[in-house]
């Protein structure tokens, strides 16, 4: 085995690659959890009328613009290469966060986050296929959960600045921050492939495959019917509501964590060091399931990580002393943030490069009805007269999270990953 980093097969090398994409997901993330950092702050503000609804529905306008992000990001990525998409979408991202900064009434607000919301959607697929075509084989899982754990970095700068700032600071000010991404437009252009070179071999029919899994359709350009063709189907299924039950809980989490803390009892610097806590997790949690998994055990990493999310927020629930909750907190940032980060290794992985970008904007773009849905579903279960409601509202999406992932029969083999010219296609797909 050669385990020296370096050019993978489609000439980019992983340790650029990865740091790239960890500063753009990084900088992503801090736009993702900003809504939920701010939200003690907008119910408290004085004119705007801002209730745990309107709260929720926020989350929801944000999440509604991310299918679109996802799925054009995506496709556009497979098509014209990652260098173009990425760069249009870190200059969108930026102006939608410019506009939240200045917006001056609550519909101006709502409206910037639908859009801001677009530009979330359109990176994360982009970024992830783009650290995977450059992956080692044999590190595939631990270079893109390196890349994805951005996100997750980018809630802990924000619960930092929110706590040091809120709410002495208007919380506008807190969205201009926002517009970051800006300086990162060049290094894109630099760094980032124009084009996407497939990986040698990546032809190859799955192993085993049978007639019916060999059948592509005649026109290779229409990737969504490749993704719903015999071969992948099943998995391509799977995988989006997988997906979906990820994205419940880390949208749910992410806009309603410091809330429900503060609803618990706590003050809004504990809660939002219960939100540093989550993102701190969702980190460790990563690098340890992608370590597992290059050990060939990505599907069960992802399905522990799904347990933990349920475990955890079930801890959070009950009266415990507060090293127990801070803990409780970080695993089920790793249960959330964590296994949304493994389900999309996991995409990405079943997938050659000329279909990656496709595959994870249409995984994510289908199950980011669950990022609309996670918000509103929480602040509805908040309206039951059972306090810890909001907490459980979390379990059901974990465990049938889980048994999704549990229902996918991709392989994972690391001899096939360290060989280094193994496609993914190579393996065998849910069937």
């Amino acid at each position: 085995m050669n385990s020296t980093p370096g050019p993978s097969g489609t000439g980019t090398r992983p340790g650029p690659a990865v740091a790239l994409g960890l500063v753009i997901l990084c900088i992503e993330g801090y736009d993702l959890f900003i809504l939920g950092a701010v939200g003690p702050a907008l119910l408290a503000h004085p004119d705007w009328d801002v209730t745990k609804s309107t709260l929720g529905f926020l989350g929801s306008l944000t999440a509604l613009g991310m299918p679109l992000g996802s799925i054009v990001a995506g496709w556009a990525g497979d098509l014209y290469g990652r260098r173009l998409p990425m760069a249009v979408s870190l200059a969108w991202l930026s102006g939608a966060m410019l506009l939240s900064a200045v917006a001056d009434d609550l519909t101006l607000f709502a409206a910037t986050r639908f859009v801001t919301g677009v530009g979330i959607g359109a990176l994360i697929p982009l970024v992830t296929a783009y650290v995977s075509d450059a992956a080692t084989p044999s590190r595939h899982s631990l270079q893109v959960g390196t890349a994805t754990t951005g996100l997750a970095i980018g809630g802990i700068i924000t619960g930092v600045v929110a706590r040091t700032l809120l709410p002495e600071w208007d919380f506008h000010t807190l969205f201009l921050f926002g517009v970051l991404p800006l300086v990162l437009i060049p290094v894109v252009w630099r760094m980032v492939p124009a084009v996407v070179r497939d990986e040698p071999g990546a032809d190859a029919p799955p192993a085993g495959a049978g007639p019916a899994d060999r059948q592509e359709p005649a026109d290779s350009t229409n990737r969504l019917a490749t993704l719903l063709s015999p071969r992948y189907r099943t998995a391509t299924l799977l995988f989006w509501a997988a997906t979906f039950s990820g994205l419940v809980i880390v949208y749910g989490a992410s806009t309603w964590l410091p809330t429900l803390m503060v609803d618990s009892g706590y003050d809004l610097g504990s809660s939002l060091e219960f939100s540093i806590a989550f993102n701190i997790g969702a980190v460790v949690g990563t690098l340890g399931a992608a370590l597992i998994a290059d050990r060939g055990f990505l599907k069960a990493a992802t399905m522990v990580s799904f347990l933990l999310a349920a475990v955890a927020m079930i801890t959070l629930s009950t009266p415990q002393p507060r090293p127990v909750l801070l803990l409780a907190s970080a695993v089920a940032g790793c249960g959330a943030l964590g296994t949304q980060g493994l389900v999309n290794i996991f995409v990405a992985h079943a997938h050659p490069a000329r279909l990656r970008g496709t595959a994870l904007g249409f995984s994510l773009g289908v199950g980011r009805v669950g990022a609309i849905v996670g918000p509103s579903y929480v602040a509805a279960a908040t309206a039951i007269s059972w306090s810890k409601a909001g907490f459980f509202a979390f379990v059901v999406p974990a465990l049938l999270g889980a048994v999704l992932i549990g229902l996918l029969r991709v392989a994972w083999s690391p001899s096939q990953a360290a060989g280094g010219d193994a496609a993914p296609e190579e393996t065998p797909l849910a069937r």
